[in-house]
């Protein structure tokens, strides 16, 4: 008899996927009946980002957060569209992780025009963005390749959900160097976490 026990979700994105099946899977049922594909969804999610991160640019922080915010679940929702179509495939996550990727990025770019075309001096706030991005990218990084190796790198304080749920509230607050601080600190603390992950699975394997 298998005693296997299934194995927990160790990161918020985990937990959030299973506690909120209950919505995404019908949503994504009823979607694949209207006859929208799973990528629309994807790239949907990644131009309305770039219409957040413009916001930003402008010097509309609350907007550009707000925008940002309502594309959190489109991005939920392509992968239980994807599956209610029963086109679940490794091309559509790849997409999907470079769309965040993208997502991101514009994001830090709209933050680092909006603090280089004010006056004074802004130095902080765009080392802040730098490694905040530096940190997001390593976080995704560090998980593909870790993946990509056979390594079990399902754990993390600052995942893209995480960082997401930071970012936006905190920017439709007005409050983008608290975000920034968080972030840059946090996605850099979550891909050392991931390093130090590896590193003990692999000595494990060696004794």
């Amino acid at each position: 008899m298998d005693t296997t026990k299934p194995a927990k979700a160790r990161s918020l994105t985990g937990w959030l996927r299973a506690r909120f099946k209950w919505f995404t899977e019908p949503m994504g049922a009823i979607i694949m009946r209207l006859g929208v594909h799973p990528n629309v969804l994807t790239v949907s999610g990644l131009a309305g980002n770039v219409i957040g991160a413009l916001a930003l640019a402008w010097g509309h922080i609350s907007l550009g957060g707000l925008i940002i915010l309502l594309m959190g679940p489109i991005d939920a929702l392509d992968g239980a569209t994807a599956r209610a179509r029963g086109e679940k495939s490794h091309f559509g996550a790849f997409v999907d992780s470079v769309t965040d990727r993208y997502s991101e990025a514009v994001t830090f770019l709209g933050l680092i025009i909006y603090y280089l075309s004010q006056p004074g001096e802004h130095t902080t706030a765009v080392v802040l963005i730098f490694l905040s991005f530096v940190g997001s990218v390593m976080v995704s990084y560090t998980k593909a390749r870790g993946e990509g190796l056979g390594f079990d790198v399902n754990v993390g304080l600052l995942t893209r959900v995480e960082r997401y749920l930071i970012l936006a509230p905190l920017l439709i607050f007005n409050l983008p160097m608290v975000a920034l601080w968080i972030i840059a600190i946090f996605s850099n603390a979550t891909a050392l976490q991931r390093i130090v992950h590896v590193r003990r699975q692999w000595y494990s394997k060696r004794k």
